[in-house]
């Protein structure tokens, strides 16, 4: 698992836990020192907000002489970023009775259906009985999308027609869910805009639905980012979020580029725990969000 976060964090790791490492190797930490490296996290997508708390502690520890050698700089920014990353809300919050209900939203191109695929093929693996609901029925290919996932990783599905109700959906595979004792549903939404209000009071509805069918439900709702679009994606959690309770982010397509310092900005600028990162384009390319790997991967 740690080979293939590294794998997946190569872009980022080069850009800017590489560059880092360039800048801080044979010298002595001073202010220069230290403006190179918040402009190297900068440009790698770490955020203004996320980089200001970063070089603040970093300074501090400089006038404190805690760092007085470049290569000191390494381990205590890893420390930083972990404490920075870390949350109490880290993986799935399991019902005390099953199933679990998995809510997941997200915007048109963020990758939402394909991280749904991952989910499914995660918790299948771990041995738990895994159902999809196909509430997307809003985008022609979407149920059909879902199907072939359902299909290829040899889980169950529950799906009306395009143009369906989408609570509908919701409401049929929540009985199924608990007629076929199944461990977990993962409720797919429709890719959304979260300019579309009534789009997003349909996404209301369909929260409402398994809440009246399960007491509890939606036990998470977790969120899709499309992880290289950095501010635009923080500006998507708080605007969802007036609507529904996000609990969780899975931060998607952190492979594709060298913009995943943007987990950092997102982390630092929203307080709704990362959950699941995607770091490739196979179902099996999904990682539950451990801070401390994570980092590690990336300075790797």
């Amino acid at each position: 698992m740690f080979k293939r976060l590294t794998r997946g964090l190569l872009k980022t790791s080069k850009k800017l836990a590489g560059r880092i490492k360039d800048i801080v190797a044979g010298r002595k930490v001073d202010a220069d020192l230290l403006d190179e490296i918040e402009e190297v996290l900068i440009t790698s997508d770490v955020g203004v907000e996320a980089t200001g708390n970063i070089l603040d502690r970093l300074r501090e520890a400089y006038e404190e002489k805690e760092i007085e050698d470049g290569e000191q700089i390494i381990p205590h920014l890893k420390m930083i970023l972990k404490e920075m990353l870390e949350s109490d809300g880290a993986g799935i919050r399991w019902a005390e009775t099953a199933p679990t209900v998995v809510l997941v939203a997200g915007v048109n191109g963020a990758g939402k259906t394909t991280s749904i695929a991952k989910l499914a093929y995660h918790y299948h693996g771990e041995g738990k009985k895994v159902i999809l609901a196909a509430a997307d029925t809003f985008r022609a290919a979407a149920v059909e999308q879902l199907t072939i996932w359902s299909e290829r990783i040899g889980v169950g599905i529950v799906k009306h027609q395009t143009g369906a109700d989408p609570a509908a959906v919701a409401f049929d595979a929540v009985e199924a869910a608990v007629a076929r004792e199944a461990d977990i549903l993962l409720v797919d939404t429709a890719g959304r805009l979260h300019t579309q209000d009534n789009l997003m009071r349909e996404l209301e509805k369909v929260y409402r639905v398994l809440g009246k069918k399960i007491p509890g439900a939606p036990h998470e709702v977790i969120m899709v980012l499309d992880a290289t679009t950095g501010q635009n994606a923080i500006q998507q959690v708080k605007v969802f979020g007036k609507d529904i309770p996000i609990t969780g982010l899975f931060l998607a397509k952190l492979d594709g580029s060298a913009k995943g310092g943007a987990v950092i900005a997102i982390r630092d600028q929203v307080d709704v725990p990362v959950k699941f990162i995607g770091v490739g384009e196979g179902p099996e390319d999904v990682e539950p969000f451990v801070a401390d790997d994570f980092v590690e991967a990336l300075f790797a």
